[in-house]
């Protein structure tokens, strides 16, 4: 079975390569979406503790700055990839 580090980097890769391989705007954004999730994938897979506790418990305080980052990273995904459906929209691009 994979870890999610590996898995991570799959998804990276994936995205990466759309973003090299296709030409419309559409599947450009797509595939940046698709990177990001492989690097919050990543990052999440990377700082996993085996053991450990929720953030908020006091038995065992593990660290609530990684979960927290990766979710503001995730919202400022949404918000370009809103912004960058909206400005392919504006200039009349070809969505296929």
């Amino acid at each position: 079975m994979i870890n999610a580090e590996t898995a991570g980097i799959i998804v990276m890769l994936i995205g990466l390569y759309g973003l090299i391989s296709k030409e419309k705007p559409l599947k450009q954004v797509l595939s940046i979406n698709v990177l990001s999730i492989g690097l919050v994938l990543f990052f999440v897979g990377a700082g996993y503790v085996e053991g450990g506790d929720f953030p908020i418990m006091p038995s065992d305080p593990v660290d609530p700055l990684p979960a927290t980052l990766m979710l503001t990273t995730l919202v400022v995904d949404v918000a370009i990839t809103a912004l960058a459906l909206a400005m392919i929209l504006r200039n009349g691009g070809e969505w296929a």
